[in-house]
């Protein structure tokens, strides 16, 4: 049974409180920690937009949201009537100057002496303007915490620009930038996997391991997110955050605590180390896809150019493969996947293990075993072994996973990313949230890479919606004698 500890008394301010990420995804993950008693009465939730609302009408649309998003979140419709008490809303135009943003400095000072936690869920262009605006107000305690969704920017020049602009508001230490996977349970249980079991981390190396899958596949596509979408493409909305701190969490040495900046001192230790794609290597070490027309779950599924509007070069799907040059890893290819309108929802870490020195069995009998994490959906983790198929008609062997799936191990509903990441932001805990040291080797590894794409040229390869990719990314590993793991 999970134990949910309250967190100490907070004022929470959403900036953006009317957009998709706040309605769908902030204030359904707040609503599951306060039926969970984790968040005190004396806390409030105060959303932040230029809409013209008052509290009243702002309660109502977190409550319509609440039906959409989370509805079977209440048994108790009292108690979520008793959150909505806490949610308050102040009208204010991000752009505005200083002295318009009374209102909510009132409002918060009334809270004197609680965590005041401040939350940009805005769109990055406006991430250094509240900061400024609050710093300018008076709003930025030195108690104040301040956190960033990505993308932070699109490149290291303009995400050096971002950092810098808040950074002359709130300190490294009062700033958050949060990558939700980052908040999955089987993220954080890969840790706990390799680190809290001796049988599996002295085999976590080159004389093990042949190679790591990472896939990231969405069934969407790029919904109501298509100029956004169109200057960015897959790999700076994908690979440059998420897939890398998942390839850094698999790669990272043993930190010496727990502690925040030692785990993330190691993680930036597998940044600078992750090899460079440049233009020579780009052909023959990534793809480059864009979906068509095609069946996702059975039903019609349009084109990219016909969701945008026109025809584009921007890819909706990306296989890369690399490598982390440093003595645990040589030689280890890790192999990056992610994209749109894909044939299902599917997040995977997949950790493929070297065949037998001597296949007695006979060549191919043996599967290789595979260590494979599910962060969406149905959580978990399977280890792949070889075991004697039952019966009396000779010896058979056939792979089959020793099986860890959360929803039937723990009985008990466990928080989503969201849920855990805002309590970790209210208890102060950086350690699922990115330093801006890492930050600036992503992009610098993304940079070289997008810099290698444009030297290249060339259009993305098509692929059909509700498949897995172009017939190039399965190529990717062939020529290596390796395959995608994507189980039926």
């Amino acid at each position: 049974m999970a134990e949910f500890i309250p967190v100490p008394a907070f004022d929470l301010v959403v900036f953006g409180a009317t957009g998709d990420l706040a309605l769908r995804k902030l204030f359904p993950a707040l609503l599951h920690r306060f039926l969970d008693g984790q968040i005190p009465p004396q806390s409030r939730i105060i959303g932040v937009a230029r809409s013209e609302l008052d509290t009243g009408r702002f309660r109502q649309l977190v409550h319509e949201s609440r039906g959409k998003f989370a509805p079977n979140a209440c048994v108790d419709e009292a108690k979520c009537a008793d959150f909505l008490n806490h949610v308050e809303y102040a009208r204010v135009d991000a752009s505005a100057p200083a002295s318009e943003w009374r209102g909510l400095a009132d409002t918060l000072n009334d809270g004197a002496g609680k965590a005041r936690i401040f939350y940009l869920s805005t769109a990055p262009g406006l991430f250094v303007t509240i900061a400024q605006r609050l710093g300018e107000a008076g709003l930025a305690t030195p108690t104040s915490r301040i956190v960033v969704e990505k993308p932070i920017g699109r490149d290291l020049a303009s995400a050096r620009a971002i950092n810098d602009g808040i950074g002359a508001v709130f300190d490294e230490g009062r700033t958050f930038r949060i990558d939700h996977y980052l908040g999955k349970e089987t993220v954080q249980n890969l840790l706990v996997l390799r680190f809290a079991n001796m049988l599996v981390e002295p085999l976590w190396s080159r004389a093990t391991i042949d190679h790591v899958q990472i896939t990231v596949a969405e069934d969407l596509g790029v919904e109501g997110r298509a100029d956004y979408y169109d200057k960015s493409g897959a790999l700076r909305d994908m690979v440059q955050n998420h897939l890398l701190q998942l390839l850094c969490l698999v790669a990272l040495e043993p930190p010496n605590s727990m502690d925040a900046d030692a785990i993330r001192t190691e993680k930036l230790k597998v940044l600078s180390a992750l090899r460079r794609i440049d233009a020579k290597d780009a052909a023959a070490k990534t793809v480059r896809g864009q979906y068509r027309a095609g069946l996702v779950g059975g039903q019609p599924a349009r084109g990219y150019a016909d969701e945008v509007g026109k025809a584009t070069r921007t890819e909706t799907f990306v296989a890369i493969k690399t490598e982390v040059d440093n003595w645990r890893w040589a030689g280890v290819p890790f192999y990056l996947r992610t994209g749109k309108r894909m044939g299902e929802r599917r997040s995977e870490i997949v950790v493929q293990f070297k065949d037998t020195p001597v296949p007695i069995f006979g060549a191919g009998a043996a599967a290789p075993n595979r260590l494979v994490l599910r962060l969406q959906p149905d959580e978990g983790v399977r280890l792949w072994l070889n075991m004697k198929e039952p019966g009396p008609g000779g010896l058979r062997i056939k792979a089959a996973p020793l099986d860890l799936t959360f929803a039937e191990e723990f009985s008990v509903r466990y928080p989503d990313a969201y849920e855990r990441l805002l309590m970790d932001v209210v208890r102060g805990n950086l350690s699922l949230f990115m330093r801006r040291d890492e930050v600036d080797a992503a992009w610098s590894w993304a940079d070289a890479l997008l810099a290698a794409w444009d030297a290249v040229g060339g259009d993305p390869q098509p692929y059909a919606a509700g498949s897995n990719g172009p017939t190039q990314s399965a190529l990717l590993l062939d020529r290596d004698g390796r395959a995608w793991w994507d189980p039926e």
